[in-house]
């Protein structure tokens, strides 16, 4: 008998696309054959999303795709929206599994309950203090960089954010797990492990033995790593010695991503953020400090609640002060059960529209000067995919995360390699594969 099909699809940040390998991974193991969602497949998955009503959009039209594609196939959804507003997700004609951001180890169990009897079911529970971090299994694709997720949730309840309520408190993974996972990766030639969670800065707090600095210190000293990134940190969560790790060992990318969100003292306190723009400025340059050319990106929400143009002026102001090498702008979107969503001077979706490309331009011309700078120079550069159309062209991401073209003479998918950068254009550097050497930075 011909194995079941089963087509899944994920919306949102780098957790959930993370986490939709490891879904893969449950379902091959129960025999299921992985095909392309826009195929037709017994079972439909859909990871959803629900940081904007953009994303609950997107989430229901993939629900709706998938019940045409096959209108006799098992949806089944997950995920934060799912999480958040499970009786919104049930009222879409034909999905017949909803689980939200916890359990999910039992998707295929649920999948086949509700093949057998007919029955929808809703197995979505609301997360609780103490809970456990989910293993999942991880199918890593990518045949460069491997994902390790390392942290679950967040308790911050930034004002506008809905991330606490679809994700739950803080869940932390055993150090010793995410060590083994990523020996494991390495022995299977991964040369870049990238460290993902909703929190990553609060790794260790609810536990209380350890913290990021200490998984850091563990993770370079694995034998054969290549090197590491770290995906977001807040800014309250840098420490003097976890600034120290990030910045004194060459196996970590010189790159930090540490939100923004607001230039303006004033909207930060309105957030709810832990910080004032002196602070951000102070941690940048101890940072800079440590590494010089690192890059610094950052999001950045456009008009918040109560946003005057002089408040967004002091954002473009910092955000040209601090340069920058890119910058993920978001306009404000209201949610449900967030504070942000009640509070007066709701800014025009014209005026938030209008700030948003100002801002946009401004983090090009960033972007271009600071990949400018390396111009003439060696990056060593992980190469991950050949570039389409362009014969002996690959394509793949520098330590600082620049995207850099480049002309080599033999395939060198998942590999670390020195590439001379010759220029800058079409919002990428340019170069080829140099064998004498690489840039340390």
């Amino acid at each position: 008998m011909a194995s079941r099909r089963v087509a899944l699809a994920s919306l949102g940040c780098k957790v959930n696309q993370n986490e939709l390998e490891a879904l893969k991974g449950l379902f091959q193991q129960a025999g299921y054959e992985i095909v392309p969602f826009d195929e037709t497949a017994d079972v439909y998955v859909i990871h959803t999303c629900t940081v904007t009503h953009l994303s609950d959009r997107k989430s229901r039209q993939l629900i709706r795709r998938a019940t045409r594609q096959n209108p006799e196939a098992i949806v089944a959804v997950t995920g934060c929206y799912s999480q958040v507003a499970p009786e919104e997700v049930l009222k879409i004609p034909g999905v017949d599994v909803v689980v939200g951001t916890r359990e999910r180890a039992r998707l295929v169990e649920l999948v086949e309950e509700a093949r057998r009897t007919g029955k929808t079911v809703n197995a979505v529970r609301p997360h609780e203090k103490g809970e456990p971090f989910e293993e999942l299994p991880l199918v890593q694709t990518s045949r460069s960089r491997a994902f390790v997720k390392i942290q679950e949730g967040c308790e911050e309840f930034c004002t506008y954010c809905i991330v606490p309520y679809a994700r739950g408190p803080l869940r932390s993974r055993a150090p010793e797990a995410v060590i083994a996972e990523i020996r494991k990766l390495v022995t299977a030639g991964y040369q870049e492990i990238v460290l993902t969670g909703v929190h990553v800065g609060a790794y260790g707090r609810e536990r209380g033995d350890i913290d990021l600095e200490g998984l850091l210190k563990l993770v370079v000293s694995i034998p054969g790593l290549g090197r590491v990134r770290v995906s977001s940190i807040d800014p309250p969560d840098f420490t003097p010695g976890l600034v120290a790790v990030l910045t004194g060992s060459e196996k970590i990318c010189p790159h930090y991503h540490i939100p923004l969100q607001s230039g303006d003292d004033w909207i930060l306190r309105r957030m709810g953020r832990r910080y004032n723009v002196k602070q951000y400025l102070d941690l940048i340059a101890s940072l800079r400090q440590g590494r010089p050319r690192a890059a610094i990106t950052t999001d950045v929400i456009v008009g918040f609640p109560g946003e005057k143009e002089e408040h967004f002026r002091h954002t473009l102001e910092v955000v040209e002060e601090v340069g920058f090498s890119r910058v993920h702008v978001f306009p404000f979107s209201p949610r449900a059960r967030t504070a942000a969503a009640l509070m007066p001077g709701q800014v025009d979706a014209e005026v938030k529209k209008e700030r948003v490309n100002r801002l946009l331009e401004l983090a090009r011309r960033l972007a271009a000067e600071y990949a400018q700078g390396f111009i003439g120079e060696t990056l060593e550069t992980l190469v991950e995919e050949e570039m389409p159309g362009r014969e002996g062209f690959w394509e793949g991401h520098t330590g600082n995360y620049l995207l850099v073209s480049f002309l080599a003479r033999e395939p060198l998918r998942g590999r670390l390699v020195p590439v001379k950068i010759a220029e800058y254009r079409e919002g990428r550097l340019w170069g080829e594969v140099s064998y004498e050497g690489c840039r340390i930075f």
